[in-house]
């Protein structure tokens, strides 16, 4: 449909309500402004052409910090920002894109999707997605898309795999009649990532970002991931969920990222296994002494920190379904002292003496303390970036005031789970 048609659904009730669940009743009307800003700027670069609109969510990870890349177990859930476009198909070998949020704009030739050497940027994983695409089977075509976003950028909110996923429901709308699941968007973004970035990472982004609301990954088998949703509101609790940014790490820190699974998997290379969840805790520590020798001391307690974390996965997601609020935050402080300590992912060696994380945790434990509610662990790939909090809703204002006196205003986003993750939104009005 056409831009003017398109406005006036925006007006109508269904598309109201969609907004409220998607983005809150507080923010819904300023969302839906976004999208009335990104239609008149579609129709004013491209042209007044049959378009769509598509949405598709940051992430928060609850637990199982740097789990999935070695074939554990993940709670995650999608978050009340989102990575939004317009778009419309223009029967071309181009993908012309506009980045509103990261003020770029630049056209993809579908007959020549080589990486650029320096294998970085919004331009390379496009390219990247489209070969992932091909890769896996799927079709893809030329299309016109304006995109915005509001996930926050190096916060350990997945603003990457957001956009990822985002252009995975438009290519999968336009050209392949809708016919892919999640799982495979979640794999075009790994492929992309992997091979037109370099970045080892796993499927968690994507796939929190693709599925929407709270849900629990089993990453046992990475073809088909079980996923499981998990049916609990934390504001049922009188609970928030703060994310705290903490200032942007100046270091290089691919290595950093990379290096973990790198040393979870040499642990199992000692035993004959590609990854961590082909061997067993009780291997590990039965034959201690070699695998220290073969492996070295951080990687055995990068691999202990992972037999752990799946188990605390596992307990939490218990706890919620069985409404024992207080063990599941037990759990969730539990799992922020293993990243710190066994995980070691709070701060990275090269800089030792930025620490914005480690300061971020250990200001918040002291205000937890002092309340004597309350949970907080780093957030995401850890090093630099931002913790998460989980607070009482009558602590929220107070932390947020003395949090940010501490690392600056603006740096504490108060977020809730939505429960759709990418779409076509037109599709669900």
């Amino acid at each position: 449909m056409k831009a003017e048609e398109t406005l006036r659904i925006l007006e109508e009730a269904p598309a109201k309500a969609l907004m409220t669940k998607l983005y809150g009743k507080e923010q819904a009307e300023k969302n839906t402004d976004r999208y009335r800003d990104m239609i008149e700027k579609f129709k004013k670069a491209y042209g007044d052409k049959d378009i769509l609109m598509f949405s598709s969510p940051g992430r928060t990870e609850i637990s199982g910090n740097h789990t999935d890349h070695n074939q554990g177990k993940v709670l995650a859930g999608s978050i009340n920002l989102d990575c939004v476009g317009v778009a419309a198909k223009n029967g071309t070998s181009r993908v012309n894109l506009i980045s509103e949020t990261f003020n770029q704009e630049f056209s993809v030739d579908l007959t020549d999707l080589t990486s650029s050497e320096r294998k970085a940027g919004t331009e390379d994983l496009v390219r990247g997605l489209l070969q992932g695409f091909r890769e896996f089977g799927y079709e893809i075509g030329g299309f016109d898309a304006y995109i915005t976003s509001n996930v926050i950028s190096s916060a350990g909110v997945s603003s990457s795999a957001a956009f990822e996923m985002l252009l995975c429901s438009m290519i999968n709308t336009f050209f392949n009649n809708g016919s892919m699941d999640t799982v495979a968007y979640a794999h075009v973004g790994k492929y992309a990532e992997n091979v037109y970035w370099d970045k080892a990472s796993g499927l968690l982004d994507q796939m929190a970002c693709a599925v929407g609301g709270l849900i629990t990954i089993d990453f046992l088998d990475p073809a088909t991931p079980v996923v499981e949703a998990i049916d609990f509101d934390f504001a049922s609790q009188n609970h928030s969920l703060i994310i705290v940014q903490t200032g942007k790490g100046h270091a290089d820190l691919s290595a950093d990222y990379s290096s973990i699974p790198k040393e979870m998997k040499k642990v199992a290379e000692y035993f004959g296994k590609e990854v961590c969840a082909e061997i067993t805790e009780e291997q590990v520590l039965r034959q201690l002494k070699g695998v220290r020798e073969f492996a070295g001391d951080r990687s055995v307690m990068r691999a202990l920190h992972f037999f752990e974390e799946n188990k605390r996965v596992e307990a939490e997601v218990a706890a919620l379904k069985e409404g024992r609020f207080a063990d599941f935050l037990t759990e969730i402080t539990a799992s922020g002292n293993s990243s710190w300590k066994w995980l070691q992912n709070c701060f990275t060696n090269g800089n030792y003496q930025e620490q914005g994380i480690t300061i971020a945790l250990a200001l918040t434990e002291l205000f937890i303390a002092e309340k004597k509610r309350g949970a907080c662990r780093v957030h995401g790939g850890g090093f630099a970036g931002v913790i998460m909090a989980m607070l009482p809703n009558d602590l929220v204002d107070e932390y947020v005031t003395y949090i940010e006196e501490k690392l600056g205003e603006g740096s504490a986003y108060r977020m809730t789970i939505r429960p759709y993750g990418a779409i076509c939104v037109n599709e669900l009005l």
